[in-house]
């Protein structure tokens, strides 16, 4: 099963299948020069009991040092062959992680958390890069080592080596032992990690409430345990290496020490020469980096397959919206919506039932109605940010699914209720979705939008920056900057989803009239609680329990003396409250 999580990663192995057969020739030669120094160095000590001349022991000093730079030169392109090949597939699995992410579907974001998220796409990865660096170019080194010294070691002693390689199936015996507790114990950390960095992420998003409600301490306090907690799981798994590698250490030292006693009587015996027996002694001294390697090895490889399995959650989710029904290429849309007999359950609740709703193109349309009534639902429909079923929301008379997903929402112009704006400045905020925008076309969108002359109010203009969320304006400036960039694109169809809210009155009748101008010709959508903003639409719907209760034009609803007059009574008793 563990392996069976390391499967996404052939693609990317194959990619690089050139880089890595280079990097196996490196390995083969690095192991293979390195393997002749028990050789080259026994040979030099062979002189030396026999006698030797000043000439012999430079030239066997030169072969000694020839090998060791042979060896480490090869070990150097080794390293930054393989290790640069996992930098790469790490480069690209990011990337492609990035690009997946962005494929998923809203529902998707609602029902995992930032935080659990940017674990996965930096921690997780960051293990998965290992796997694919050191601990293969660590196996590898063991592997082609051990191949090669043990012909060479049984040509000395097969006894020897019999008893060199005892503690070999204990070994891996204790590895398999070692290795499952190592990924559970790994999963457990990573999941806590995942939890510690939502857990941040949500704290630094809601900077502004944990202080209003003085929460600091709880916070900090909450942050504390779930550390603890993340440390207790920690401690727990380097308590595990720290068996782990003493243990193999052990075996090691022990199967040394009976060569070294077997070894040295059969020396004294007179039945193997010093040198042959030094050779063995530096085989032996060799592989002990390699064995203890070994360890290091199974953690990186039980680390790296946890993530794996914990990013191919992510990889392998589907987007519930995409263009698999998408029939038509690139087409201009006139911006003719209907909806028909449509019925919407998000998650398992009832929020739309049999709306009949016709909009022609360039008309506007109001929305008004009490709060969970499904307006927003309902126009969350036309971009496809959720799925209506099939048939039941169609643009320019063809069912919304004909549609490829690029293609509709370039068309649409969407402000929704909770304006988000990105750690830019206010000019790329604005021309979000319009890279070819020039400063005229954002400045006249500003204008548009009535926040012209608020940025103009701004030391740096269009290049201040609006921090984190745009944290630094205010939540009118905020809305009318997002109605502004949904304006640049020049959308056949825009939505504005309760988007002039946190704006007064005199502010509003200001991006009204600038609105009436660019409404010309498109069709555009308003859901709103106030009358003012919606009265002078071409035709006003009346949501109320996810049905569509009355529509009309202003007139024709106050004299329905419906749920609209009432609105419009109880606001008309406000403002003349407000002048008293």
């Amino acid at each position: 099963m563990r392996f069976k999580s390391l499967k996404p990663l052939f693609p990317y192995l194959k990619r690089h299948r050139l880089a890595l057969a280079l990097g196996g020739l490196c390995v083969l030669l690095s192991n293979g020069i390195w393997v002749w120094f028990p050789q080259v160095t026994a040979r030099a000590v062979g002189h030396l009991r026999v006698g030797t001349t000043h000439r012999q022991l430079a030239w066997d000093a030169a072969l000694v040092i020839t090998v060791a730079v042979g060896r480490g030169i090869f070990l150097f392109l080794t390293r930054w062959v393989l290790i640069g090949i996992s930098r790469d597939i790490e480069f690209d699995l990011r990337n492609d992680l990035f690009e997946h992410l962005e494929s998923l579907s809203y529902s998707y974001y609602q029902r995992n958390r930032t935080g659990d998220l940017m674990a996965r796409a930096t921690n997780d990865l960051n293990a998965v890069r290992m796997l694919l660096g050191p601990a293969i170019m660590y196996s590898a080194n063991t592997l082609v080592f051990t191949a090669a010294a043990l012909p060479l070691m049984l040509t000395i002693s097969h006894k020897l080596t019999l008893l060199a390689f005892l503690p070999l199936p204990i070994a891996s015996v204790v590895i398999q032992y070692f290795g499952k507790r190592i990924h559970h114990r790994f999963e457990k950390i990573q999941a806590m990690f995942s939890d510690i960095s939502a857990r941040a992420q949500e704290n630094f998003s809601g900077a502004r409430v944990i202080r209003a409600y003085a929460q600091e301490a709880a916070e900090i306090a909450s942050f504390e345990t779930a550390n603890q907690e993340y440390i207790k799981r920690s401690m727990k798994l380097v308590r595990l290496m720290g068996m782990l590698w003493p243990t193999l250490q052990l075996m090691l030292g022990c199967a040394v020490a009976i060569v070294l006693w077997v070894g040295g009587r059969t020396v004294l015996q007179g039945k193997m020469a010093v040198e042959d027996f030094a050779k063995f002694l530096f085989y032996i001294a060799q592989l002990t980096w390699p064995v203890i390697a070994l360890g290091w090895v199974i953690n990186i490889f039980q680390r790296g397959t946890a993530s794996m399995g914990r990013i191919n959650e992510i990889l392998t989710a589907k987007p519930e919206i995409d263009d698999r029904e998408a029939v038509l290429g690139e087409v201009e849309i006139r911006g003719d919506i209907e909806f028909r007999n449509l019925t919407f359950s998000h998650h398992g609740t009832l929020v739309l039932q049999e709306v009949n709703l016709s909009i022609a193109a360039g008309t506007s349309l109001a929305i008004v109605g009490p709060t969970g009534s499904g307006k927003t639902t309902l126009v969350n429909l036309i971009p496809r940010i959720y799925d209506a079923e099939p048939g039941t929301v169609l643009i320019d008379g063809r069912p919304i699914r004909d549609y490829r997903l690029a293609t509709l929402r370039r068309e649409i112009g969407f402000v929704p209720q909770e304006t988000f704006l990105f750690s830019d400045t206010i000019r790329e905020n604005i021309g979000f979705g319009a890279d070819q925008a020039t400063m005229e076309e954002v400045e006249r969108a500003a204008r548009a939008a009535n926040i012209a002359h608020d940025i103009e109010g701004f030391p740096d203009r269009y290049s201040t920056m609006v921090g984190e969320r745009g944290l630094t304006l205010s939540g009118g400036q905020k809305q009318r900057t997002a109605i502004a960039r949904a304006l640049l694109r020049n959308p056949r169809i825009l939505v504005l989803d309760d988007a002039l809210s946190s704006v007064d009155t005199q502010t509003e009748d200001k991006i009204l009239n600038h609105l009436r101008e660019v409404m010309q010709g498109r069709t555009t959508i308003f859901i709103s609680h106030r009358v003012s903003t919606v009265r002078n639409a071409d035709c006003i719907a009346v949501l109320d329990g996810g049905r569509i209760v009355e529509t009309g034009t202003h007139d024709e609803l106050i004299a329905l003396d419906g749920y609209y007059t009432d609105l419009y009574n109880k606001q008309m008793l406000e403002e003349e409250l407000e002048q008293v």
